[in-house]
């Protein structure tokens, strides 16, 4: 049993190691970015709610993602542990989580990984990534290519660019994980639960890192 967070800017890597890692440990990846984006896509109140706020490159706000995170956390297919992607992202969502924890009587947080690496290698992996709006897998023009050049290896699908993948709403998602999301560092590390991983290079070796980190048998 492992309960995760695992924090870091946009396009740091932290789904493809998450998807990895809860494959390999039979745990459920949570990532609140692809449910919204399914809820978008969906057109549900929820989506619609936080269309507007993803696509800018804005944070959707606190209640809805933690209203969200709620419903996800206490559902049996997280009883055994769970990989927190893309929440908490700012202090309130963190001291939101270790409240519902506390009132769920739910276990606490094992481990807090924060993927670094520097701006410009963050932007180029961004500008690069493309997903399939079918399946939802992700590739990288560079480091992570299809066989068929722009559709998918698993369901065929015609890749796209995220709409907050582009270039100026790129800046403007880290320029806002530099003012609300990283303040989280120092919120965990404090609690000692904080790791450090250095989220640059090849994918296979930030995984090694990543096990490593948390104390895990090799990849």
């Amino acid at each position: 049993m492992m309960r995760l967070v695992l924090l870091g800017a946009p396009g740091v890597g932290k789904g493809t190691q998450a998807r990895r890692l809860a494959a390999q440990e039979r745990i459920p990846q949570v990532s609140t970015g692809d449910i919204l984006r399914e809820s978008v896509k969906q057109g549900t109140a929820l989506g619609l709610q936080a269309k507007g706020f993803m696509e800018s490159g804005r944070l959707v706000p606190d209640d809805v993602v933690i209203g969200l995170a709620r419903e996800t956390l206490t559902s049996p297919d997280c009883s055994n542990g769970y990989i927190l992607d893309g929440f908490p992202r700012t202090v309130t969502q963190a001291e939101a989580l270790d409240r519902m924890l506390q009132e769920t009587g739910s276990a606490g947080l094992d481990h807090v990984v924060s993927f670094d690496a520097p701006h410009d290698h963050i932007i180029r992996r961004l500008l690069g990534r493309r997903t399939c709006p079918t399946c939802q897998t992700v590739y990288h023009i560079d480091h992570a290519p299809p066989t068929l050049k722009d559709h998918c290896d698993t369901c065929g699908g015609a890749l796209a660019q995220r709409a907050d993948d582009q270039s100026e709403t790129v800046e403007a998602r880290l320029a806002v994980f530099e003012r609300q999301t990283s303040p989280l560092v120092a919120y965990y590390q404090q609690r000692g639960l904080l790791r450090r991983l250095d989220a640059t290079g090849d994918i296979h070796d930030v995984y090694r890192r990543l096990r490593a980190v948390l104390g895990l048998a090799g990849a």
